[in-house]
C-alpha cells in the first residue's frame, strides 16, 4: 500500500501545474511569485526527485531555498513534516 502512495505522490509532484502550486502557497500562506511557482515547477519535472528519501528531499529544499529564499524554504519544510505527521506518514519519510 505504502509503494502505492508514493508513487502517486511522485505523480502528483511530476504533474504538478504552476497554477496549482500557486493555490497550494495561498492555501498554506507560502509567499512564492508566478515566477518563482514557475521554476519550482520546472524543477519537480526536470528531476525526478522522490521526497521519501532524504537525500532527495534535501535537495528539493536547497533548491527551493534558491529559488525563492530562506523564510520560504523554512516554511515549506516545516509545512512538510506537519502534514506527514497530520497524515500519519512519518515512517514513509526516513
Amino acid at each position: 500500500m505504502q509503494a502505492f502512495f508514493q508513487q502517486m505522490m511522485m505523480n502528483k509532484l511530476n504533474n504538478l501545474s504552476t497554477n496549482e502550486l500557486l493555490h497550494y502557497a495561498t492555501t498554506y500562506q507560502i509567499p512564492i511569485s508566478q515566477k518563482q511557482a514557475n521554476e519550482i515547477v520546472q524543477f519537480l519535472r526536470t528531476n525526478k526527485l522522490n521526497p521519501t528519501v532524504e537525500s532527495d528531499r534535501v535537495r528539493m529544499f536547497k533548491q527551493l531555498e534558491q529559488i525563492t529564499d530562506k523564510q520560504t524554504a523554512q516554511q515549506a519544510e516545516m509545512l512538510f513534516h506537519q502534514l506527514i505527521k497530520q497524515y500519519g506518514v512519518e515512517g514513509w519519510f526516513k
